[in-house]
């Protein structure tokens, strides 16, 4: 089983912190890959429209954002960017498989990335 994921939040997608299946706000689930793959794509250009920034990973891992899209953090006392977050998963884990270089060699991220730092936050290994 194959997902595409839509998320909104502090964090781009591939980091997987502990309770980051609450910023979902989509996902789609296909048989196949290239279901999944033609879903994600479709996306990808849908929503590169609406965004300014990208930082994508060659996995089928997407964060686009527009400058000024933030939220404050009691925790950190700080402004936290918030991000669109886009993801083929397959059993909800990233792929090790390549997407296509147009999906990712498009980086254009810039400035500095303003990411909570709370201790309970913890990436998958």
């Amino acid at each position: 089983m194959y997902q595409v994921i839509t998320m909104f939040g502090d964090n781009e997608p591939w980091w997987f912190f502990e309770n980051w299946e609450e910023d979902i706000q989509d996902e789609k689930i296909f048989d196949s890959f290239e279901e999944a793959k033609a879903e994600y794509e479709k996306q990808w250009i849908a929503i590169h429209q609406k965004y300014e920034y990208i930082n994508a990973k060659s996995n089928f891992l997407s964060a686009f954002w527009n400058e000024g899209e933030e939220r404050w953090c009691e925790e950190c006392d700080d402004d936290l960017q918030q991000y669109k977050g886009l993801a083929l998963l397959k059993e909800n884990q990233p792929l090790s498989v390549e997407s296509g270089k147009e999906f990712y060699e498009t980086t254009n991220s810039s400035g500095k990335t303003k990411r909570c730092q709370r201790p309970k936050q913890g990436a998958w290994s």
